[in-house]
Order: structure tokens, then C-alpha cells, then sequence
């Protein structure tokens, strides 16, 4: 097998793979108008009878002759005979070819004994639609290659067309490769990972108006995965090859691709997403894809859906991008262009955005974005403060009901956030106050521990917020403590052990108000950061530190309770501490901030709570003002 080299190609080079492609429309059918919504017209629709096809009432009243009624005014009423000058009508009714206006039946007095009196004159044609007002016989009702909207169904009936042509959808193959790829959750093991890219691809594929066809999960063997793909392309219209796109011993991809056609290009400057693949055999597009989740959906909107959406006529700029400030910095490297996820939400008018987990394999930072920011390859990233473009990932209506919390982390959040929009950054306490400082958060949750005075919060806001009227709103008492494996195996008690033994120890963020209580009892033992094993990796939650000691990555991680209780960890508690929520005086009034206030203090977040442990909520939701 030849050597694989992956380019470094630019991302406008996708559009010499389009003109390479040439025409990849997949035909049309009829349908009925009934079930075309969503469909594309394959060719102009016309109508083929009137709306209305006749004069019709506009409204119920009485039909009469606009000339007869000139004389009708306040002072000098008309009466009116019925079947002789006027007739009642109901809306739609046929107007008697001897008449052309409707009166509407509130201006009309009834006299009785079939006569009528009105007061003022009708003009010709007044409250009555006319043949052919909405639609005439022969007018375009929808061009070729629309999207068929529901009012648009209404309008295609209306004509009277109760078939429609309409492109076809196009079908998608997806083909899955990776020996340690599962899709039963009882066979997931160590070495076997469960397959969700091709749920995601085929929800995708339908949401661009096209039909996904999921392969069974292709083995990591060339011969397997050549018998895939002819039979899909004898299929499918277009073929998604997922993983196996790198040049590892066991990545096939472009090989399998090259015998089967012709290899466009291989590899792109991009991060994630840089082994990507593009091709064509039996003359449709084949794309490969590289495995992990993020590169995957990236991967799938920069090159598949803009195919997708090629065969069903339509453009694929329909992303809506905004203007945001970014909340801290973005360092990227000068080699690849990147798409970094943002979460965002609006705060003092502003909008503002915060960079979520850049790693390929985090699937949870693409369900928590709200958007996507480009940087291009030769930029080496923003400052926070930068405004920056962001390209919307959600309606800017949902994202403007974010309460932004950026700030130390705990299950607590995650918890509010089932109950409130909350768009939020786990960087650390003083990251948190830092941003509300700068005002690109609504609340900045905060356990900070003053050692001269033992005090916790308080002393941090009097130095950085000096003067300003600001409010504690009092959260949870939490315990701090070691976390490790069950049973404690290496026993494992205090800071000291962890540096005498040598233990492999899971360490938070700097500017994480754990980190800091980290270093204060490594001062208070007469220790230094370079005496611990693994104190330059970093971990952004006590979950993720937990995860670390759990999955063997560590011996001991610093966190609180209720994380080892939900990982079933071991824990030795070393210090109870007070994790509270700070925020602006003036923001008391923000209806995301009532809801906040209103939550926390209610039955339902208090019994949450009390169920994952350790927690305590004696002073939970007492508003503490600091000036």
C-alpha cells in the first residue's frame, strides 16, 4: 500500500471540488402538494384555475348596486327592498350578477318586513373579492427550485394543483469504520466506544432536506471496507466515509477511494477536521470523514451539507452570523484555520461570547454552543475584549434569554441550568470575577478563601469591586476534600501524603478558587507546586478531576463531595467552604436574574441539592449588599 500524505489545502479549494463535480442534481417526482412542505420545485408551478373563480362576498352583509345607494347619507337614510335592490350575503358567497358591492351587516338597520335602511353610499366593488383577486389562471404561483413553505402549500392548492414536481431527496450513504466501534451500550467495554457519528449524520442529512441510509459498522480491514462502498454508491447519491480518513496503519479511506475513482483532495488546513477527504467514483461525490464527533459535524457543514444542498438547488450561506465580544482570549496556531464553539448571551445590551472545550472528542461543547467562530489560519487568535463574528448555531432570540454565568464550577449550575437558559464558562472563581469586572457575565459564582482573615468571598469583592454596589447571594456550603479510587488503596489522608508519595495528583485551573485552596495547604505544609506529581495538568470541573482519578489517570484530585459521590469515589474531606453567587446591584432587576433568585430558593432546587450530598443550604438565597 502506498504512502498516505495528507495536504494542507485551503478551505476555498472546496469550491474547485463543486466545479469538479459538475451537475449533481438527482432528479424529481411528483408528489402530492399535501406532502410537499420542505420539498424543492423541480419545475415553475402555474396555476391552473383562479382564486376565487368567481365575484365572491368579503364579508357577510348584503349585496347591492354601489350606484344605487349614492343617495345614502346620515340625515337622509336609504331604504333598501330585498331581491329587488339589495340580498343578504355570507362571506364567499357568489354576488348576483346585478349587484357589485357588499354593505357588512353592522352598518345595516333592519326595518323589517324585508327592507333595510343604510346611511352611507357603497363604492363599486367594496367588500367583494373579484375573480382571480388572489391567483389568475396561468400565473406563476412558485418558480423552479423554491423551498416549499406551508404558505406556499396553501397557495399551490389553491391554484388548484393537487400533484406537485418536486426534486428528489437526495439519498445519503454513511458508512462507519473502527473495530472499536459499538452500538449496543451492555458490549461497551475498554477498547470499545459506542457509534453515534452516523445518528448524527442522518439527522443532519435530514434537516437539509436529503435521506440518510446508515450502513452496518465497517471493521478496520481494506477488503471490508471496499465492499461498503461500492455497494453504497450503487445506492446512494452521495457517500459519507466516517473515520479511517488519517494516514494510521489501519486508515484505508483513501486508498479504498482511489480504487474505486478519484481522490479531489486530501487533507485541509482546518482544526478540527484536517484529514478530510474529497473524491468522486461512478461519478458521485464521496466524502470522507474524520472520526471524532466535533471534526465530524464541522467537517459535515463546510463540505457535506453544501453538496446536499447543491443537489437540491438551494444555496448553503443560510447561517446567520452576529457581532460579540469575546470574553477571554483565543490563542490559535498560525498552521490551521479554526472553528472554535461559543457560547453566547447578552448582557448590558452587549452580546457577548465565551470559547467552550476545543478538543475534537467533545460531542457536550457542540451541544452546549451557541455558535462558531472562524479564525483564520493565518491569524494567531483574539484577545478578550476583541469584537468577533460569530455564526449562530441557535435563534438569537433563545440565545438573548441566556442567563450568562461565567465563574467557578459545580453541579449546581448544571442543575439551575434545567430549569433557567444558561449560558456558562467553568474558568475558575477569579476567572469569574474578572469577567464580571469587565461586564460580559450576569453572575460570577465564587468560593475564594481569604487566608489572612479565614473569610470566604467578601474580602475578594471589597478589593476588586472597591466602591461599587454589589450583591452576594448566598449558595451552598460544600466540602472540599481528596478524591480517590474506592477503597483508597495507596491511603491516601492529606496534602502531605500526596507529596511524599509521589502520587500522580489531578490539579484544577489556574484561577480556580480550588487551585487556590490547593496552594494554601501546600504553603501551610511547607510545599511547593514542583514537589507535586501532575500539578501543571489542568482540569476544568470537579468532574472532570474525579473522571481523572477514576479512569486511572490519577492517583488523587482536590474537589468537592458531591462530585465524588456521583463517580462513586472515595473522599476525605479536608475543608468546608462556601461557593456563593456575586453579581452587580443594578442587575437585581433583570427578569433572568428574578428567575434565578426565585429558583434557588425553592423546594424543588433545595431537594436536588440534598440528593447528590454533602451540600448544606442553611443561608441559601440571602442577599448579602456590598458597597
Amino acid at each position: 500500500m502506498r504512502k498516505t500524505y495528507i495536504s494542507n489545502n485551503d478551505v476555498s479549494r472546496f469550491d474547485d471540488y463543486l466545479a469538479y463535480l459538475g451537475d449533481v442534481t438527482v432528479g424529481e417526482e411528483t408528489i402530492p402538494t399535501a406532502d410537499a412542505c420542505g420539498r424543492v420545485t423541480a419545475q415553475t408551478v402555474f396555476a391552473k384555475v383562479c382564486d376565487p373563480m368567481y365575484n365572491a362576498a368579503a364579508m357577510d352583509g348584503i349585496a347591492v348596486s354601489a350606484a344605487a345607494t349614492a343617495s345614502a347619507t346620515e340625515k337622509s337614510p336609504l331604504a333598501l327592498v330585498e331581491n329587488q335592490t339589495f340580498v343578504y350575503v355570507n362571506t364567499g358567497n357568489a354576488i348576483d350578477p346585478r349587484f357589485d358591492a357588499v354593505i357588512m351587516i353592522e352598518d345595516v338597520t333592519e326595518l323589517g318586513d324585508g327592507k333595510v335602511e343604510i346611511t352611507a353610499p357603497a363604492y363599486p366593488w367594496q367588500h367583494v373579492r373579484v375573480k382571480g383577486e388572489s391567483i389568475v389562471a396561468g400565473e406563476m404561483v412558485l418558480p423552479a427550485g423554491r423551498k416549499i413553505r406551508p404558505v406556499d402549500v396553501g397557495a399551490i392548492f389553491a391554484s388548484g394543483n393537487i400533484e406537485i414536481p418536486v426534486l428528489k431527496k437526495p439519498v445519503v450513504g454513511v458508512i462507519t469504520t473502527g473495530d472499536e466501534m459499538v452500538e449496543d451500550p451492555s458490549l461497551l467495554a475498554s477498547g470499545k466506544l459506542m457509534e453515534s457519528n452516523s445518528r448524527m449524520f442522518c439527522a443532519l442529512i435530514g434537516e437539509c432536506g436529503g435521506v440518510g441510509k446508515r450502513y452496518p459498522t465497517v471493521k478496520d480491514v481494506k477488503s471490508a471496507l471496499s465492499t461498503a462502498l461500492n455497494a453504497a454508491l450503487s445506492e446512494c447519491d452521495l457517500v459519507i466515509v466516517n473515520a479511517g480518513s488519517s494516514a494510521g496503519t489501519k486508515d484505508y479511506a483513501v486508498d479504498v477511494m482511489e480504487e474505486a475513482g478519484e481522490v479531489f483532495l486530501h487533507g485541509f488546513a482546518i482544526k478540527p477536521g484536517k484529514p478530510t477527504i474529497l473524491a468522486r467514483a461512478k461519478g458521485k461525490p464521496v466524502i470522507g470523514v474524520p472520526g471524532y464527533p466535533v471534526s465530524a459535524y464541522l467537517v459535515f457543514e463546510l463540505f457535506v451539507r453544501p453538496v446536499i444542498l447543491r443537489m437540491l438547488g438551494q444555496s448553503g450561506d443560510d447561517r446567520r452570523t452576529v457581532r460579540a465580544t469575546l470574553t477571554r482570549n483565543v490563542v490559535s496556531s498560525l498552521k490551521n484555520a479554526e472553528y472554535v464553539r461559543m457560547s453566547l448571551g447578552k448582557v448590558g445590551g452587549k452580546l457577548v461570547a465565551t470559547p467552550l472545550e476545543r478538543g475534537a472528542a467533545q460531542i457536550m461543547s457542540l451541544v452546549k454552543a451557541d455558535g462558531l467562530m472562524f479564525v483564520d489560519r493565518y491569524s494567531e487568535g483574539y484577545e478578550g475584549g476583541a469584537e468577533v463574528e460569530v455564526e449562530l448555531r441557535k435563534p438569537l432570540s433563545q440565545i438573548e434569554k441566556n442567563l450568562v454565568i461565567i465563574g467557578s464550577h459545580d453541579l449546581v449550575i448544571d442543575v439551575i441550568g434545567e430549569k433557567i437558559p444558561v449560558s456558562s464558562a467553568h474558568v475558575g472563581s477569579m476567572g469569574g470575577i474578572y469577567a464580571l469586572q469587565k461586564g460580559e457575565c450576569h453572575i460570577a459564582p465564587v468560593h475564594l478563601l481569604d487566608a489572612e482573615s479565614g473569610e470566604y468571598n467578601i474580602p475578594y469583592i471589597r478589593k476588586y469591586f472597591a466602591g461599587e454596589k454589589m450583591v452576594l447571594v448566598k449558595g451552598v456550603g460544600r466540602t472540599q476534600g481528596l478524591m480517590l479510587p474506592k477503597g483508597n488503596p495507596k491511603n491516601i489522608k492529606s496534602v502531605a501524603d500526596i507529596v511524599k508519595g509521589g502520587f500522580r495528583f489531578a490539579n484544577r485551573q489556574r484561577g480556580a478558587g480550588t487551585r487556590l485552596l490547593f496552594d494554601y495547604m501546600l504553603a501551610q505544609g511547607g510545599f511547593k507546586p514542583d514537589d507535586v506529581d501532575g500539578y501543571a495538568k489542568e482540569y476544568s470541573t470537579h468532574l472532570a478531576v474525579g473522571m481523572a482519578v477514576e479512569c486511572g489517570a490519577a492517583d488523587v484530585g482536590l474537589g468537592v463531595g458531591s462530585a465524588a459521590n456521583c463517580l462513586g469515589l472515595d473522599f476525605v474531606p479536608l475543608y468546608d467552604e462556601e461557593y456563593d453567587f456575586l453579581m452587580r446591584e443594578e442587575s437585581l432587576n433583570d427578569e433572568r436574574i428574578r428567575a434565578f433568585l426565585d429558583f434557588i430558593v425553592s423546594d424543588e432546587f433545595r431537594g436536588k441539592l440534598l440528593s447528590f450530598g454533602d451540600y448544606t443550604a442553611k443561608r441559601l438565597g440571602e442577599i448579602i449588599k456590598l458597597c
